[in-house]
Protein backbone atom coordinates (compact mmCIF):
# COMPACT_ATOMS: atom_id res chain seq x y z
CA UNK A 1 0.00 0.00 0.00
CA UNK A 2 1.61 3.62 -1.09
CA UNK A 3 1.15 6.00 1.49
CA UNK A 4 -0.14 9.97 0.50
CA UNK A 5 3.20 11.17 0.23
CA UNK A 6 4.30 8.35 -2.59
CA UNK A 7 0.80 9.15 -4.44
CA UNK A 8 1.69 12.82 -4.26
CA UNK A 9 4.99 12.56 -5.49
CA UNK A 10 3.93 10.10 -8.51
CA UNK A 11 1.34 12.73 -9.27
CA UNK A 12 3.13 15.68 -9.40
CA UNK A 13 6.13 13.89 -11.17
CA UNK A 14 3.42 13.16 -14.29
CA UNK A 15 1.92 16.61 -13.88
CA UNK A 16 5.55 18.05 -14.08
CA UNK A 17 5.36 17.70 -17.82
CA UNK A 18 2.51 20.28 -18.27
CA UNK A 19 5.24 22.84 -16.66
CA UNK A 20 6.83 22.28 -21.29
CA UNK A 21 3.80 24.96 -21.82
CA UNK A 22 5.49 27.38 -19.71
CA UNK A 23 9.44 26.69 -19.54
CA UNK A 24 11.30 25.07 -22.31
CA UNK A 25 12.17 21.08 -21.69
CA UNK A 26 10.45 21.75 -18.24
CA UNK A 27 8.70 18.45 -19.29
CA UNK A 28 12.06 16.35 -19.14
CA UNK A 29 13.89 18.94 -16.05
CA UNK A 30 11.08 18.28 -13.24
CA UNK A 31 10.35 14.81 -13.68
CA UNK A 32 14.05 13.98 -13.62
CA UNK A 33 14.07 16.20 -10.55
CA UNK A 34 11.23 14.65 -9.05
CA UNK A 35 11.91 10.96 -10.50
CA UNK A 36 15.78 11.30 -9.10
CA UNK A 37 15.41 12.21 -6.00
CA UNK A 38 12.62 10.14 -4.73
CA UNK A 39 13.33 6.58 -6.92
CA UNK A 40 15.13 5.07 -4.44
CA UNK A 41 12.91 5.76 -1.38
CA UNK A 42 9.64 4.55 -3.55
CA UNK A 43 9.55 1.52 -5.67
CA UNK A 44 5.76 3.45 -6.69
CA UNK A 45 7.81 6.82 -7.35
CA UNK A 46 10.09 5.01 -9.61
CA UNK A 47 7.97 3.19 -11.50
CA UNK A 48 5.89 6.12 -12.15
CA UNK A 49 8.79 8.53 -13.15
CA UNK A 50 10.05 5.78 -15.41
CA UNK A 51 7.10 5.70 -17.41
CA UNK A 52 6.59 9.96 -17.44
CA UNK A 53 10.15 9.73 -18.93
CA UNK A 54 9.65 6.95 -21.00
CA UNK A 55 6.92 8.69 -23.01
CA UNK A 56 8.24 12.01 -22.90
CA UNK A 57 11.13 10.50 -25.02
CA UNK A 58 8.60 8.43 -27.13
CA UNK A 59 6.85 11.83 -27.52
CA UNK A 60 10.01 13.42 -28.48
CA UNK A 61 10.79 10.72 -30.79
CA UNK A 62 7.84 10.68 -32.69
CA UNK A 63 7.75 14.87 -33.44
CA UNK A 64 10.92 14.90 -34.68
CA UNK A 65 10.18 11.68 -37.03
CA UNK A 66 6.82 13.80 -37.93
CA UNK A 67 8.84 17.06 -38.29
CA UNK A 68 11.52 15.33 -40.13
CA UNK A 69 9.00 14.04 -42.69
CA UNK A 70 6.71 17.40 -43.19
CA UNK A 71 9.10 20.52 -43.23
CA UNK A 72 11.54 19.14 -46.10
CA UNK A 73 8.58 18.38 -47.89
CA UNK A 74 7.27 21.54 -47.46
CA UNK A 75 10.73 23.90 -48.21
CA UNK A 76 10.98 21.39 -51.40
CA UNK A 77 7.54 22.17 -52.51
CA UNK A 78 7.87 26.17 -52.09
CA UNK A 79 11.11 26.06 -53.43
CA UNK A 80 10.07 24.45 -56.81
CA UNK A 81 6.85 26.27 -57.12
CA UNK A 82 8.09 29.90 -56.74
CA UNK A 83 11.00 31.08 -58.80
CA UNK A 84 13.84 33.10 -57.08
CA UNK A 85 13.57 36.60 -58.75
CA UNK A 86 9.90 36.51 -57.50
CA UNK A 87 10.75 36.22 -54.08
CA UNK A 88 13.52 39.10 -54.45
CA UNK A 89 11.50 41.20 -56.20
CA UNK A 90 7.81 40.70 -55.70
CA UNK A 91 6.06 41.62 -52.23
CA UNK A 92 2.77 39.55 -53.15
CA UNK A 93 5.03 36.70 -54.66
CA UNK A 94 2.87 33.80 -52.84
CA UNK A 95 -0.43 34.65 -54.26
CA UNK A 96 0.99 35.39 -57.83
CA UNK A 97 3.37 31.89 -57.72
CA UNK A 98 1.60 29.37 -55.81
CA UNK A 99 -1.80 28.07 -56.04
CA UNK A 100 -3.62 25.23 -55.45
CA UNK A 101 -2.62 23.37 -58.54
CA UNK A 102 0.65 22.98 -57.42
CA UNK A 103 -0.10 21.04 -54.57
CA UNK A 104 0.99 17.21 -54.98
CA UNK A 105 0.63 13.97 -52.99
CA UNK A 106 3.78 14.33 -51.40
CA UNK A 107 2.51 17.78 -49.81
CA UNK A 108 -0.70 15.73 -48.54
CA UNK A 109 2.19 13.72 -46.70
CA UNK A 110 3.35 16.29 -45.05
CA UNK A 111 -0.30 17.77 -44.20
CA UNK A 112 -1.10 14.33 -42.56
CA UNK A 113 2.09 14.67 -40.97
CA UNK A 114 1.23 17.73 -39.20
CA UNK A 115 -2.12 16.70 -38.41
CA UNK A 116 -0.71 13.48 -36.81
CA UNK A 117 1.77 15.84 -34.47
CA UNK A 118 -1.48 17.90 -33.48
CA UNK A 119 -3.25 14.76 -32.42
CA UNK A 120 -0.35 13.70 -30.70
CA UNK A 121 0.28 16.70 -28.77
CA UNK A 122 -3.95 16.86 -27.51
CA UNK A 123 -3.41 13.38 -26.46
CA UNK A 124 -0.21 13.54 -24.80
CA UNK A 125 -2.18 16.20 -22.68
CA UNK A 126 -4.93 14.35 -21.78
CA UNK A 127 -2.76 10.89 -21.43
CA UNK A 128 -0.76 13.15 -18.44
CA UNK A 129 -3.89 14.54 -16.99
CA UNK A 130 -5.41 10.59 -16.72
CA UNK A 131 -2.05 9.18 -15.39
CA UNK A 132 -2.10 11.54 -12.64
CA UNK A 133 -5.18 10.43 -11.99
CA UNK A 134 -4.40 6.98 -11.59
CA UNK A 135 -1.05 8.02 -9.87
CA UNK A 136 -3.00 9.71 -6.91
CA UNK A 137 -5.42 6.37 -6.56
CA UNK A 138 -2.26 4.63 -6.04
CA UNK A 139 -2.68 2.42 -9.63
CA UNK A 140 0.11 2.00 -11.58
CA UNK A 141 -0.33 3.38 -15.62
CA UNK A 142 1.36 2.61 -18.54
CA UNK A 143 1.29 5.22 -21.17
CA UNK A 144 0.09 3.65 -24.69
CA UNK A 145 3.02 3.45 -27.90
CA UNK A 146 5.72 4.46 -25.23
CA UNK A 147 9.21 2.80 -25.60
CA UNK A 148 10.97 1.61 -22.69
CA UNK A 149 14.01 3.58 -23.03
CA UNK A 150 14.51 3.41 -19.26
CA UNK A 151 13.98 0.36 -17.53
Amino acid sequence: METTNEKNLATFTHLSTLSQYCIPFGNYIFPILIWSTNKDKSEFVDYHGKQVLNFQLSILLYSLVLAMIAIPIFIITIFSNIPLNAVMNDHDFVMNHFSVENITGIVIVALIAIFIFVGLKVAEFFLIIYASVKASNGEKYMYPLTIPFIK
